[in-house]
């Protein structure tokens, strides 16, 4: 396995989002339209340079590439963010997967391991997961 350098709270933030996008292998407009406005208007990202996105990317794309991938951006995600900022990443992951208005079952299962790993309580996922869900209707 390649070894990675270490992620900024940020940069683990936007390898989340982009691990989502990635994880059911199309990454889609909507997806990538959320995560730029994200980055672009939410206060966690004020100190983020944009030009970082596609560095994180490539890690993201790398690693998920290899057998233990995952396991290994996980550990480069929980490395890189401060406890405080679990819930904060669930809920962006959750808006990027939410952002075409359908879960395939491969982003589900993706939204699962990420509560499993940044350890999410299940009533505080389904308030998440609820909230994302409401922004992302369509009439």
């Amino acid at each position: 396995m390649t070894e990675q350098p270490p992620l900024s709270p940020q940069d683990a933030l936007v390898a989340l989002m982009i691990a989502v996008s990635v994880s059911d292998e199309n990454i889609r407009t909507s997806e990538l339209v959320t995560i730029e406005r994200i980055v672009d208007h939410l206060p966690v990202f004020a100190e983020f340079d944009a030009d970082r996105l596609g560095v994180v990317a490539r890690i993201v794309f790398d690693l998920m590439e290899e057998e233990d991938g995952l396991d290994a951006l996980f550990g480069l995600i929980t490395d890189a963010l401060p406890e405080r900022l679990f819930e904060t990443a669930y809920a962006l992951a959750c808006d990027v997967a939410a952002a075409d208005g359908l879960l395939r079952q491969t982003e589900l299962q993706m939204l699962q391991e990420i509560r499993y790993q940044l350890n999410i309580d299940r009533l505080h996922g389904a308030a998440i997961e609820r909230g994302a869900r409401a922004r992302h209707m369509t009439v």
